[in-house]
């Protein structure tokens, strides 16, 4: 019978059956990635018995590192971010600051603090971009290298400029708000110490900085968010890294490593021809185009997420910020996913094409157009006397508990592997905040990116819209 025969009974009961297919798979998968994340801590327990951070600051084998942090317009944070990172602890280091066109005071305010002057190299622009105007190099540490260039439109051209600017074998590509724990890098590199010939690139945690103590570029103390926003994004993020990352790590399926903290072999970034200027996710679409490189040039390789090293940023706190954000994401997500379909479900791209990517369309992509589809058929299903009252709390009250659970779950791993949140007033409010984000925060989230859905789908373009921010050398204090 065709979908015009169905009677509307039996086309909700098709749509509710569907609906609960798809969610058992969906739960199916968050037990493996959990599952999966537990043996990660399990692996590191094992590793940290016999290794430690210090074994890669000693070690002569330890890759160089060339950290690029793309600036326009940060002056207000840009100095205490540049001795952040040149204090991290790491042998052979490089800060390469690539002022992307900034029109305030990023370049005078660099050129006081670190006494910069022309440093006579040539750029070659082995990947093209914006014109270079100058190359200069701290007089007090020669580490540090400022790039001042034409304005290339967003991060990915003045990441290019960085890349052709670097001299170490290994690069981090990080941002000016963003600050990296004293041994972030040690921990982002041993993977490459340990597998030379098989790790291209390493991802770290992104943790959020509200709620906390930050002096001179240093988080001094770790707290929750008092903003409920905020708050619940630390779940968010916990979900995403510790649980989503973490297991996809483990199986060589991981599809994005964050903007905020990533380390790349140079040379391969080179390969695959830097990044593409015009990409909305353009952390997303370079993983992408690794995975792809390698797969179809047959090389052994894996791109690992590295829990330990750990990173700070700041996130929304009002909603109509939030909305941007998590719109230009989702279609980061809608436009990378499409230009990649040729590796859904191909046997050449392993778990990558196989599980990573059907799974991130069906359940990323997908989900909210399916939750809009549930809850038309709920509805409808109400109004028919198809669906009873007690079969509907009883399958809301599943969703909300395994919801909580996974939530919970994967902050008793973080717990397990870092103890971020030792004092247990602070798990009390994560645990709290796992039930609230299930009444109008959830489902804001799926609206933004239906909304997105929406956008992609008839050509028009999402606006970035700017964060305003608090500045690395001020004291962040809980948000009132």
């Amino acid at each position: 019978m065709g979908l015009g025969m169905m009677s509307p009974e039996a086309l909700i009961e098709g749509v509710n059956a569907f609906v609960l297919a798809y969610f058992a798979l969906m739960n199916l998968l968050y037990l493996l990635l959990l599952w999966q994340a537990g043996m990660a801590v399990l692996d590191r327990v094992q590793t940290r018995r016999m290794t430690s951070a210090d074994d890669v600051l000693r070690s002569p084998l330890a890759p160089g590192v060339s950290i690029i942090v793309p600036a326009h317009n940060e002056q207000e944070g840009i100095v205490d971010s540049v001795r952040a990172l040149l204090n991290l602890r790491y042998a052979r280091l490089q800060v390469i600051v690539v002022d992307d066109g900034s029109t305030d005071g990023t370049a005078a305010r660099l050129a006081e603090a670190f006494a910069v002057e022309p440093y006579p190299r040539v750029y070659v622009p082995a990947i093209a971009t914006k014109p270079v105007r100058r190359v200069l190099r701290s007089r007090h540490d020669p580490r540090l290298i400022v790039v001042e260039k034409e304005n290339g439109g967003g991060k990915a051209d003045a990441v290019n400029a960085g890349v052709n600017v670097a001299d170490e074998e290994l690069i981090l590509v990080t941002d000016a708000d963003v600050i990296l724990d004293a041994d972030a890098l040690l921990h982002a590199c041993r993977p490459f110490l340990e597998r030379p010939d098989e790790v291209v690139v390493t991802g770290g945690v992104v943790r959020i900085a509200n709620g906390c103590r930050i002096e001179q570029g240093h988080v001094v103390k770790l707290d929750l968010p008092r903003s409920k926003l905020a708050g619940i994004q630390v779940l968010e993020y916990l979900r995403a890294f510790v649980m989503a990352r973490s297991g996809w790590s483990r199986m060589n399926g991981l599809l994005i490593v964050s903007g905020a903290f990533g380390v790349f072999r140079r040379d391969v970034v080179r390969d695959v021809g830097g990044y593409r200027s015009d990409s909305i996710g353009e952390d997303f679409e370079m993983v992408m185009r690794i995975h792809r490189h390698m797969r179809r040039a047959g090389r052994r390789y894996r791109i690992e997420f590295c829990p330990e090293a750990v990173c700070f940023t700041e996130v929304p706190e009002t909603r109509p910020v939030l909305r941007r954000q998590r719109i230009r994401w989702h279609r980061g997500l809608i436009e990378t996913l499409w230009g990649y379909r040729g590796m859904l479900c191909r046997p050449r791209y392993g778990t990558v094409g196989l599980l990573a990517l059907p799974a991130t369309v069906a359940f990323e992509l997908l989900g909210p157009v399916i939750e809009l589809a549930g809850l038309a058929a709920v509805v409808g299903g109400l109004l028919l006397g198809v669906v009873s009252t007690p079969y509907l709390i009883a399958f809301l009250l599943a969703s909300l508990v395994f919801g909580a659970f996974v939530s919970a779950l994967s902050v008793a791993i973080e717990e397990a592997s870092l103890r971020r949140y030792p004092r247990l007033r602070q798990i009390a409010m994560l645990g709290l905040l796992s039930v609230v984000e299930q009444f109008g925060y959830r489902q804001l989230t799926v609206a933004w990116r239906l909304w997105a859905i929406v956008l992609a789908a008839t050509g028009r373009r999402a606006s970035w819209g700017a964060m305003e921010r608090r500045g690395l050398s001020q004291p962040m204090l809980p948000a009132e």
